[in-house]
């Protein structure tokens, strides 16, 4: 007897062909606009970075700033335990200078080592360590992408792992640039994270599938289904929780949690769509139930 799955299979992974177009299309677009597939923040361009521990309207100090400034970021530190403002952070790419000078007609004092601090960042030095860390992405890609045909030694089942976490970088990717979200280089190794999260449940839904030789093939992808979701949705859970806790004192650990949050939430859809599909497709094709 057919279950669900078995009949609807193939009309179900238009769903994430779908998305992948969608996604493609979003970073094409993007990148035609700014030549590039991301929003770079001064980690990755270069710029100047001013903390100021002192409180101050925000969204009063955005507006000024606005007429002032062409491209810069205002966040605010808050208190872990109150939720109070205690700091906040202005990045731009300009000289710091002229950034502190700008901040110091603002406030309406001078700005010392006291109550603030300055970081700068040179434009050479941050394309080198963007070059780098960009490099190293795809380096890591390419290992998993061998140890996963090491593992199965089946081209079939191997690309579909693969295809699987490349989707999964490919719509968090399209995801942060609809949020506007700035990467960082915390950005890039949340990224990097992702590429182990997005293909533990898959081996996990390949190995169930090729190597047990008990019960159906639906039996195999139901008890794979049963680990693989829990396993997901906790580490979902999680993130999350991280994330409220996080997200008004540390930019860094907000934006490794965003990433993270999103990636884990595609690969629910790429894991259990696309690449239980494709292997249920690839089961038939090889009479392996």
């Amino acid at each position: 007897m057919k279950t669900w799955h078995s009949r609807y299979y193939k009309l179900l992974l238009l769903v994430p062909l779908a998305l992948a177009l969608l996604s493609a299309i979003v970073l094409i677009n993007f990148y035609k606009q700014t030549n590039s597939f991301i929003r770079k923040d001064i980690t990755l361009t270069g710029g100047t970075s001013i903390t100021v521990y002192n409180v101050t309207d925000i969204k009063k100090l955005s507006s000024w700033l606005r007429k002032r400034v062409e491209d810069f970021s205002l966040r605010e530190i808050s208190d872990l335990r109150t939720g109070k403002q205690i700091a906040f952070v202005v990045e731009a790419n300009m000289d710091a200078e002229k950034l502190k000078a700008l901040l110091e007609e603002y406030l309406g004092y001078v700005l010392d080592d006291e109550n603030s601090s300055i970081e700068f960042t040179g434009s050479a030095l941050s394309e080198s360590f963007y070059k780098q860390l960009r490099i190293a992405l795809i380096i890591a890609f390419l290992l998993m992408a061998s140890v996963v045909f090491i593992i199965f030694r089946s081209p079939a089942p191997s690309l579909a792992v693969v295809l699987s976490a490349m989707l999964d970088m490919l719509m968090t990717l399209a995801a942060v640039n609809l949020l506007g979200m700035k990467i960082s280089t915390a950005g890039i190794v949340a990224f990097l994270m992702l590429i182990g999260y997005s293909v533990d449940t898959d081996i996990l839904l390949t190995t169930r599938v090729l190597r047990e030789k008990h019960g159906s093939i639906d039996t195999r992808l139901l008890s794979a289904f049963k680990t693989g979701i829990t396993m997901t949705l906790t580490s979902i859970a999680a993130i999350i929780v991280a994330l409220l806790i996080t997200s008004h004192f540390s930019n860094v650990l907000r934006q490794i949690f965003t990433v993270l949050a999103l990636g884990l939430s595609f690969d629910l859809i790429n894991t259990w769509l696309t690449n239980a599909g494709l292997l249920r497709w690839y089961c038939e094709r090889h009479k392996l139930d």
